[in-house]
């Protein structure tokens, strides 16, 4: 055929489109007629494929034997295929600018291939189900009644199943009706609806109108499609479709030809995996609707029955419709009997059967000449009636359709269950791939059926892997066991099936490639796009391709958490915690390779397990359901929140980043409110929930965690705050004043006075005795914790014979029985311990020994910095070199002698902190200080280091003083206006060096030396915009300049002072007028704005911040030495001799980690558990009495009672009817009585029967 080309336009989008398609002509074909069979009545200028004579190809009309011979044209015979020269994607003109996919294939194209260019290339979703429309074609009235049916039927429950609708996708007949539907739709619904309805067209190439204007050989991205006369039925393409299929078979302007295509097309997607890869628990269910239809549309029913295809057939459509749902549900179900013909043992319906089938068809079709055929389809039809669901729409209604969607789907799929079955599982497997959890609350879990658990483990990983959580929490509230579904296999079925593209994908792909490079012969993971010859040979990917094993997860966890856990899940698959990172790699593949005996074993977490897989993946819902379920509630919410964080910056899409900064901030929030609720149900039990050490999380805290996941809003909390002032004051008591600890601090006998008020342990005693106790009998050592948290100076000294001597794990501290009293200390020895072993005791002594050490440092630099050796340095200089050794011995110890971590993650946590950044400064500048100043060459240059170094040592205060409640948070403003600063500095510097240059060119025509230069073009200009303008020199008609200048450029290289120019000099003032008015007036009015809003913007917060930075502070000195610089080297001896040579362990490493064991873990597990569910009822509540809930409810009512007025309707209906009948009836009885009284052939033996009404009318008279 002569088609005319037209190429689309141009752009990047269009030439990636046009690039990642164009393999389509080498694997796609078109057919074009090879063989001209005259058709008879066109007096020889047709073809019987539709074309003209001058259409075809003289290769056709040539071929004069095969014409005179063939009296039939046959598309596999006399059709030649090419490559398409149609495809791409289709603009409508003057519709919307959405474009639709388009392709012209041979009708024989494997649709494998197809389905895969859909799904895979064109971006369609996968289909939960699809609904394939047929009959109703051609320009056919389609009835009222049925387009309802179509508009607020299907589709609407194609949308809620996320469903494909096919059809031919012309704008004709019942392809019009679902294309208007599905816009009405499309404008209507949400824009944020996660289900789209797909349509999809399969129409006959030649019978499309204005098919030239597709007609690309490059591909048309996009073809311009005009369409004429779009009020009545046409051939055209309908702009409603989202993609269109138009099957070539050669012929021009025949129907039909898409019908062998479309039917095999049906049959492949019906054995295709529902969900993502193909997860689901299901085949995607293909449905086919008919309406309507002529006499041939028997044929496509009995071919699709042949391979199980379910039917749903809208009785009075008309046509084939009416005749299939008049002999299914009138023809009485006679029995089939095997009768043998002639030897040939077939098996045949009975005669009676046939022959009122054959009345039927004559009935509806009785122009068609061929009955015997139509009656042996229509029996076969009527063999196979159990895949056949009969709808009446006119009667029913469109209401509730996605309901018998189910129902006739279920209907078919009982005929090909086996007896083991369970009658309910396909209902539940096609409600869960449609994610309609009402469906399943109202036909399958309203105590009707006992579940089983095999019955729903299928489902529940269906559910779990395509978010699904309304049937995860259901599944859960009806019983199933998720400890027994939970393996560390499924664990990593789980996590193999995350989406590609998403962040964790990639992180897990990278440490998998980091583990297969150690395997031999280990394939790599790639990114690398599939041939596009794959799809001729492979079926599409039916699974993920990351072969994920917990060794992965583990370590994505533990880039993500830090190092404030310790790792998940490598004990589980057998590697040893503390096990390098190259032994793990070597074992784990060793252990892969193997039967991997973990992966049977029950996960020990479940809940949190599943919580943070739905973290992991942005999940809200399900990670919200999954933490409800889970353990420990408020440190859950902190870890999520922690994940998530981490995630979003490494997130490079705006909206998912938004996205996961909402869902942290929902956790933080969480935790926060819980924590509210246990802080005002028990003040004692909340502060050990702070500190308690979480055997799910890793060991950690909630401290620990919430410090670690930023979260402000849970550190501002009364109770967080509450702890940490009790910490920071340790025994004392929190209003003591600041001159009493000064006073003690310099005469350390007070302490023993009653100037300072202590709390003793009688007191503690007495508040744990007014607290209700509850289980008494059942108390013991472990299940009362009570008191733990109130004697912080024991907790910090906790003697070695208390700690747990069999675990090696042991990374906290056991907790102190409520009962328990302490070991007898003397007074003297006890008091003194209760003073100076409190945090805020260290702060004051570090403070008033930092400011001596600044006394002393500045001391030396102004009065006694002697000249180097042998006449130097001076005793002073001496004592300070040895104040800052001990300041280094100190950093020294909080870096490499404090904690349970490693090395690397020990100097991971100390480079993270600023403020150690500051110290490690300031030590290095003041050794390099000392060294330079020891050498007379460079004796100078080390004593401006230490000049320099001094400004850092005391910028270190500014961290000494944010434990201060007013100071504290105007720090945390200044520390955000220095960011506004830079800002403004950069705009100042370029507007500075654009002056500075111009000024010093024009008013110096020569000036080589550089130091002048420097100072002119950039310190002279800054010193403008405070006001000092040397006049004389800028303005030379202003005032005379009375140094001395030359022209003579010999002496101006030698050092002498240029003169200045006169002649441009003007210039010179204008430009200094611009300059001072741009940053005296501009850049420093917006540098005052900038700090106005930052300061507005953090004023609000600012004690928020201060808050969660004095957790900071309050760690460091809760585990610093009690002494002081340099008297601290005292401790750090005890420490070496404790250390080393007693080799007593560190307590005071593990600050604020309490371990619970046994009974008092669960109890105060359980206690959480309670105010959890509290808050989460109470929640419920609110929600509940909300306007919007209260809408809802209203609405569902007032739709239960517009359902119970069409039910009653439809039963006034049928009740009208019903009457209409009995009065027929009693009039045709009343007819027969009258006949036979008056015949005189017949004479009864008794009158006939009068009414009753008429009796008793008699006997009154």
């Amino acid at each position: 055929m002569r088609d005319t080309a037209e190429k689309g336009g141009g752009g990047g989008d269009t030439a990636k489109s046009e690039r990642d398609q164009s393999w389509i002509p080498k694997i796609f074909k078109k057919r074009v007629c090879s063989t001209f069979v005259e058709d008879s009545f066109s007096n020889g200028n047709l073809c019987q494929c539709g074309g003209r004579r001058d259409d075809h190809a003289s290769v056709a009309l040539g071929d004069f034997f095969s014409t005179a011979i063939v009296n039939h044209w046959d598309s596999t015979q006399h059709s030649s295929e090419y490559p398409t020269d149609a495809f791409g994607e289709l603009q409508f003109a003057g519709a919307s600018k959405r474009q639709s996919h388009f392709l012209r294939l041979s009708w024989d194209t494997p649709p494998s291939m197809v389905y895969t260019l859909m799904t895979v290339n064109w971006k369609l979703p996968a289909p939960n189900l699809v609904v394939s429309v047929v009959g109703g074609e051609g320009r056919t009235k389609v009835k009222t009644w049925v387009r309802e049916v179509i508009r607020q039927g299907l589709v609407k429950a194609s949308q809620s199943t996320g469903a494909w609708i096919m059809t031919t996708g012309l704008r004709e007949g019942i392809g019009r009706c679902v294309g208007e539907a599905v816009r009405d739709h499309a404008t209507a619904a949400s824009s944020v609806s996660t289900n789209k309805v797909v349509a999809l067209g399969i129409a006959p190439w030649g019978l499309v109108r204005n098919r030239d204007q597709l007609v690309n050989s490059q591909g048309s991205f996009p073809a311009k499609y005009h369409v004429q006369n779009t009020s009545q039925d046409s051939c055209y393409l309908d702009n409603n479709y989202q993609a269109f299929l138009l099957v070539d078979d050669g012929s021009v302007g025949r129907p039909g030809g898409e019908t062998g295509f479309r039917a095999k097309l049906e049959d492949h997607i019906s054995h295709q995996r529902t969900g993502i890869w193909g997860s689901g628990s299901i085949d995607i269910p293909v449905l086919c609707m008919l309406v309507s239809g002529e006499a041939n549309m028997l044929e496509r029913v009995e071919q699709s029955l042949k391979h199980a295809m379910p039917w749903l057939v809208l009785a009075g459509s008309g046509g084939v419709a009416d005749f299939l749902s008049n002999v299914l549900e009138n023809l009485s179900s006679a029995p089939v009997t095997q009768s043998s013909g002639e030897g040939d043992g077939e098996v045949g319906p009975s005669v009676d059967l046939k022959e009122r089938m054959a009345e039927r068809v004559k009935k509806y079709f009785p122009s068609e000449a061929n009955t015997d055929k139509l009656v042996e389809q229509a029996l076969n039809i009527y063999n196979n009636r159990g895949f056949i669901t009969i709808y009446h729409g006119e009667q029913e209604g469109p209401n509730d359709f996605d309901t018998v969607l189910l129902k006739a789907l279920v209907g078919a799929s009982k005929q090909r269950m086996s007896i083991e079955d369970s009658p309910y599982n396909e209902e539940l497997k096609l409600a869960v791939t449609w994610n309609r959890v009402d469906i399943a609350k109202s036909e399958l879990f309203n105590g009707d059926i006992q579940w089983k658990y095999e019955d729903l483990e299928e489902s529940m990983t269906d559910a779990l892997i395509n978010d699904k959580p309304k049937f995860v929490r259901l599944f859960i509230e009806n019983g199933f066991s998720i400890l027994e579904y939970l393996t560390y296999g499924r664990l990593e079925t789980l996590y193999q099936s995350v989406a590609q593209g998403t962040v964790i994908y990639e992180l897990l792909k990278r440490r998998l490639q980091e583990r297969q490079g150690t395997t031999v012969n280990g394939p790599l993971i790639t990114n690398a796009p599939p041939s596009p010859t794959t799809f001729i040979v492979e079926e599409p990917p039916t699974g993920p391709e990351l072969d994920i094993s917990l060794f992965e997860v583990s370590g994505v966890l533990e880039f993500l958490m830090g190092d404030v856990c310790q790792p998940f899940y490598l004990e589980a698959v057998g590697i040893e915690r503390w096990a390098s990172r190259r032994r793990a790699l070597k074992r784990i593949s060793k252990i892969l390779q193997g039967e991997c005996l973990y992966r049977d074993k029950r996960c020990l977490f479940p809940w949190a397990s599943l919580f943070i897989w739905a973290v992991l993946q942005n999940r809200h819902e399900m990670a919200t359901l999954f933490w409800e379920m889970a353990a420990e509630s408020v440190l859950s919410a902190l870890s999520g929140c922690k994940i998530l964080r981490e995630l979003s910056k490494l997130e490079t899409e705006t909206e998912t980043k938004l996205s996961m900064k909402e869902l942290a901030q929902k956790f933080e929030n969480l935790a926060h409110d819980i924590f509210s609720s246990c802080y005002r149900s028990d003040e004692s039990r909340s502060f050990t929930l702070l500190i308690r050490k979480s055997s799910v999380w890793g060991g950690t805290t909630c401290l620990q965690m919430g410090m670690s996941a930023d979260a402000r809003l849970f550190f501002s909390h009364d109770g967080v705050q509450s702890l940490l002032s009790q910490i920071w004051w340790g025994d004392m008591k929190r209003d003591t004043a600041v001159w009493k600890l000064l006073l003690t601090f310099f005469c350390p006998v007070l302490c023993y006075t009653n100037l300072i008020s202590f709390r003793n342990q009688d007191e503690q005693q007495q508040e744990n005795d007014k607290k209700p106790q509850e289980d008494c009998p059942l108390r013991d050592n472990e299940s009362l914790y009570g008191a733990t948290v109130f004697s912080f100076s024991d907790i910090k000294h906790i003697e070695a014979e208390h700690q747990d001597p069999v675990s090696p794990w042991n990374t906290g501290i056991k907790g102190t029985p409520q009962y328990y009293i302490p070991p007898k200390r003397p007074f003297i020895v006890s008091r003194w311990r209760q003073f100076w072993f409190a945090p805020v005791t260290s702060f004051l002594g570090n403070v008033l020994m930092y400011f001596l050490f600044l006394l002393l440092f500045a001391y030396v630099l102004l009065v006694d910095f002697k000249p180097p050796p042998p006449h130097g340095p001076a005793m002073s200089e001496y004592v300070l070199y040895f104040w800052v050794f001990t300041i280094v011995c100190e950093e020294l110890r909080e870096t490499f002698f404090q904690g349970a971590i490693s090395l690397r993650q020990r100097l991971r946590v100390y480079i993270q902190d600023v403020w150690n950044k500051c110290d490690l400064t300031a030590i290095t500048l003041f050794i390099i200080g000392l060294i330079c100043r020891m050498f007379p060459l460079t004796y100078g240059f080390g004593r401006d280091v230490l000049c320099i170094n001094y400004m850092v040592f005391t910028l270190r205060l500014i961290h000494i003083f944010a434990v201060h409640k007013q100071l504290g948070p105007k720090i945390i403003i200044v520390g955000k206006m220095m960011k506004d600063i830079f800002f403004f500095l950069f705009f100042l510097g370029i507007w500075l060096m654009a002056y500075g240059v111009a000024n010093q060119a024009l008013i110096y025509a020569y000036d080589p030396r550089l130091d002048r230069i420097f100072r002119r073009v950039f310190y002279r200009p800054y010193l403008h915009i405070f006001g000092q303008i040397p006049v004389e020199e800028m303005d030379v008609f202003a005032k005379v300049w009375d140094m001395p200048c030359t022209d003579n450029v010999t002496l101006i290289q030698e050092g002498a002072e240029p003169c200045r120019i006169l002649h441009s000099n003007w210039l010179v003032v204008i430009l200094l007028v611009i300059y001072l008015l741009v940053t005296n007036i501009l850049l420093i009015n917006l540098l005052i704005a900038m700090f106005s809003y930052t300061f507005s913007e953090v004023q609000a917060n600012s004690d928020i911040y201060w808050k969660f930075q004095r957790y900071n502070l309050i760690v460091e000195y809760h585990s610093k030495p009690s002494l002081a610089p340099p008297f601290i080297i005292l401790s750090h001896i005890n420490l070496f001799i404790k250390r080393k040579i007693r080799k007593v362990p560190s307590v005071k490493v593990y600050h604020f980690v309490l371990e619970l064991r046994g009974k008092a873990a669960n109890r105060l597990m359980t206690w959480e558990t309670i105010q959890k569910e509290d808050f989460l009822t109470t929640q419920n509540k609110i929600q509940k009495s909300s306007d919007s809930e209260r809408l809802k409810r209203m609405s569902a009512k007032v739709d239960t009672v517009v359902k119970h007025v069409t039910e009653t309707r439809n039963f006034d209906m049928r009740l009208r009817a019903l009457e209409n009948e009995m009065e027929y009836c009693s009039n045709a009885l009343s007819w027969i009585v009258e006949t036979l009284a008056q015949s005189s052939t017949f004479k009864p033996a008794r009158a006939p029967p009068v009414p009753r009404d008429s009796v008793m009318s008699t006997q009154s008279t």
